[in-house]
């Protein structure tokens, strides 16, 4: 399935990926990653332009919520046909009395990483990342790379090597 895009071993290109990631790639040795034109970065384009089945594409969507003086913070990896339970499941997770998607700014500022390509791998040791079971039963899953300009491609399981990650039944539903 990804044998046309060319994929390389993700530990041996550091010219691919921001520092960040490249730093957090021995928590998922297995990482392969190949480049994109950048204006096919979004999920959709990226599935129907590199013709990848939808059900293989992973999103990190940050969250947050505060509580007291306390902001709060997380990184929920789900399918792209799913949408976080951010309402119920992440506002408990969280503690948190309203919980939210981190507006663009702010993710981007918070990971250091590209609008677009944000993922778990490279993020501030101290942020849960919490895997969706749909996404950690995924023989392979498509995610960012920290940029624009690559994905890439590991096992669902082997998100759960990332510091701070746990999988957690439920965190996503099926749209529709």
């Amino acid at each position: 399935m990804f044998d046309k895009l060319n994929p390389l071993p993700a530990l041996d290109h550091p010219e691919l990926v921001p520092a960040i990631v490249h730093a957090a790639l021995g928590y998922v040795p297995s990482a392969r990653v190949f480049t994109i034109d950048p204006s096919h970065a979004d999920t959709e384009t990226l599935a129907r332009v590199y013709d990848l089945p939808m059900d293989i594409m992973a999103n990190a969507v940050l969250v947050q919520g505060r509580r007291g003086g306390d902001e709060r913070q997380a990184c929920c990896m789900t399918l792209a046909h799913r949408r976080v339970d951010v309402n119920n499941v992440v506002r408990r997770r969280l503690d948190v009395r309203k919980a939210s998607f981190a507006p663009m700014e702010v993710a981007v500022a918070a990971s250091g990483m590209e609008y677009g390509g944000i993922t778990p791998v490279g993020l501030p040791p101290e942020w849960p990342v919490w895997v969706d079971a749909a996404v950690a039963d995924s023989e392979f899953v498509c995610i960012g790379a920290g940029n624009r300009t690559a994905k890439l491609i590991l096992p669902g399981a082997a998100l759960l090597n990332l510091p701070g990650a746990e999988r957690v039944d439920g965190l996503a539903r099926d749209l529709g």
